[in-house]
């Protein structure tokens, strides 16, 4: 019997991930704890966290400002005021600080809107010609939540009721005050508009997550560099701590017209960042979002796509990461912004394991792969922890009821209808060699 085997006082478990059921007990991630891996997860932390950086401030940008314009064309360029305004979770005014850097726009972010890959030269044609951050890969996940509604929380069921109703209608006749065509369409196609604004109060709910997340893989990667995060469950760890520090933060949608703010979804509704955000956001990206076009033809007479949306298998943890140029899964236009952004250690190791420049973009979504699963790792560790027992608790029926919950969330990559089994890369993942 191994020390692991010994600490969970419970037989070897029969699971076809028995090596990754106990690694959970112990306290660890999915992921293998490698240096190797750890450099990989930190480095694609650090890389997502500046582009993210830019997601959130342009997704309560679009939410708060942008609103229902029917042609928004610079819905892209980020005002100054978006810029410099400050993230809840850094900075010294931080209602939390989690990073111990600044609140406003992160400098590699500002360095890169200025010149882009290539030179510093007006917005309109950094836009045009692609050079800049793909706000589209953001969209691409919010409208995944969007689609996949009903996953529990009290923020989507909010969004049918009366009062949600009555709220944005108050917001959408101010918004199109004095402009008769438009209230004229919203009187004729009333469901239309309502609609766009369930959507817009997405963009609040997704920037205002990721608010959390862009500190929060910052000072991972700053702990990194110190020495502090040296392995894979330590990281883990951090993120599961992070969870439930930040778990009550208020998710809500405020729009500002003309100067005066329209509350849609009011703070005061008690809506929380883990149960109306985080889960959602992780079960409809990670795990769900849709099949991504242009690659493959899917039957669906022959099963090849799920008849119920709760099989859907087309997140992170299940992609075949090439770049296609889509802003779904595999999330090449990500991987682009990444690129960006890789600490010089990462860039150096993908050096070393690369089949040329043209392959980096590859390695590095693997990496961002693994990294999702290390997030995924805390997740099922804090929903352990919420709604079980403790590692190690001294109750074996106990500690049989945490193997039986981790068992149940591996079982999702197990499956053998839609190709679920050979989809997952938990499998991939264990082995170095997974490039």
């Amino acid at each position: 019997m191994t020390a692991i085997q010994t600490a969970t006082k419970l037989p070897p478990s029969k699971h076809e991930f028995s090596e990754v059921i106990h690694r959970l007990e112990a306290g660890g991630a999915m992921l293998p704890d490698t240096p190797e891996n750890l450099m990989q997860i930190i480095g694609l932390y650090k890389a997502y966290a500046v582009p993210m950086d830019f997601y959130w401030r342009d997704l309560l940008y679009i939410a708060e400002n942008v609103f229902l314009d029917p042609l928004p064309f610079f819905k892209y360029f980020l005002p100054k005021e978006y810029l410099e305004l400050h993230n809840h979770y850094a900075g010294d005014d931080a209602d939390l600080r989690i990073w111990r850097g600044q609140a406003t726009a992160h400098p590699e972010l500002l360095a890169f809107i200025e010149k882009g890959e290539t030179f510093k030269m007006p917005k309109l044609l950094h836009h045009l010609l692609h050079d800049r951050i793909n706000m589209e890969f953001a969209e691409a996940c919010m409208r995944a939540m969007l689609w996949h509604r009903g996953m529990g929380g009290q923020f989507d069921p909010y969004l049918d009721s009366d009062e949600y109703k009555a709220n944005a209608d108050r917001a959408i006749k101010a918004y199109f005050q004095g402009n008769p065509v438009m209230l004229g369409l919203y009187k004729l196609f009333p469901d239309m508009f309502l609609e766009q604004c369930r959507q817009m109060s997405y963009y609040a709910n997704l920037g205002l997550f990721w608010e959390v997340m862009a500190p929060v893989f910052f000072e991972m990667s700053d702990r990194y560099d110190e020495g502090t995060i040296s392995t894979v469950p330590e990281a883990m760890n951090f993120l599961v701590n992070g969870i439930f520090a930040i778990a009550g933060r208020p998710i809500y949608h405020h729009v500002y017209i003309r100067g005066e703010c329209y509350e849609i979804i009011p703070k005061s509704k008690g809506f929380m960042w883990l149960y109306e955000a985080a889960l959602p956001y992780v079960e409809a990206v990670f795990y769900r979002t849709a099949p991504f076009r242009g690659t493959k033809s899917y039957n669906a007479q022959a099963r090849q796509v799920p008849e119920d949306q709760k099989d859907f298998h087309f997140g992170i943890l299940y992609a075949d990461v090439f770049p296609v140029g889509t802003a779904g899964i595999p999330p090449t236009l990500l991987m682009q912004d990444m690129l960006h952004f890789l600490p010089p250690y990462l860039v150096d190791y993908y050096k070393q394991h690369c089949r040329g420049e043209e392959d980096m973009l590859i390695q590095l979504g693997v990496s961002f792969q693994r990294s999702m699963y290390c997030v995924t790792s805390a997740v099922i560790q804090a929903l352990r922890a919420a709604l079980l027992y403790p590692l190690d608790d001294p109750n074996p029926k106990h500690l049989q009821a945490n193997r039986e919950f981790f068992e149940m969330q591996l079982n999702r990559f197990t499956r053998p209808e839609y190709n679920i089994r050979d989809a997952a890369r938990l499998g991939s993942i264990q082995s170095q060699d997974y490039r």
